[in-house]
């Protein structure tokens, strides 16, 4: 009798088993290309990101060499706040297509004692409400690397209709005040800057295939 429960419970299990349940496919064997449509920002100016996609097309990773919100001695009123808008044509294999399911961010920042930063971002494809902004602070004191990860809101990944041409825009920011530190004695600042590769930002793709018409 317990054998035949097992055998009707197993079967009932393969039976309601949603395809959506599998996991979804490893990255496409072909090659992805980016291309930069335009770049908008004070924390980018042309030249200064570069993009570049994994071999294993797992991710893409941009890199800036002059991202950099600072207050104190030495800057600019306008410096305190810099931010970078990409628009990204991702031209993936035929019969794929992807969401964006995290992104690791990396940086440096000196803060003095009383001085706070703040480092947000956000993503959407074309036609889309953008995502919600994930904002991370950083208090001072501080002089050391920092790196955050954002998840997909909710675990919910947003992935790019397939057979529709949809450009991918990726927004960030970097904020700094002075706070109770003394600007006119100090300076603090955030950074992405990174002119020997060493602070990437990695927006890691979720793969998924589409449906053959």
């Amino acid at each position: 009798m317990l054998s035949a429960m097992v055998a009707a419970v197993s079967l009932f299990s393969s039976i309601i088993t949603p395809n959506s349940m599998s996991p979804p496919p490893g990255p496409p064997p072909d090659r992805v290309v980016i291309d930069v449509v335009t770049v908008n920002g004070s924390g980018c100016p042309p030249g200064s990101s570069a993009v570049a996609v994994a071999k294993d097309n797992t991710a893409f990773t941009v890199t800036y060499s002059e991202y950099t919100a600072q207050v104190g001695v030495g800057a600019k009123p306008t410096d305190f706040r810099k931010n970078c808008q990409l628009n990204l044509n991702i031209h993936v294999p035929q019969g794929f297509t992807y969401g964006i399911a995290s992104a690791d961010y990396r940086g440096f920042a000196h803060l003095e004692s009383g001085a706070k930063a703040l480092q947000r971002a956000n993503y959407y494809f074309q036609g889309n409400s953008p995502t919600a902004h994930v904002s991370h602070p950083v208090n001072g004191p501080i002089s050391d690397n920092w790196q955050f990860r954002d998840e997909a809101e909710g675990g919910v990944i947003i992935y790019k209709p397939c057979g529709e041409d949809r450009n991918l825009n990726v927004n960030t920011e970097l904020r700094v005040g002075a706070g109770s530190s003394d600007p006119k004695k100090t300076t603090s600042f955030i950074t992405m800057d990174s002119t020997d590769g060493a602070f990437k930002t990695t927006y890691h793709f979720s793969w998924k295939t589409c449906p053959t018409s």
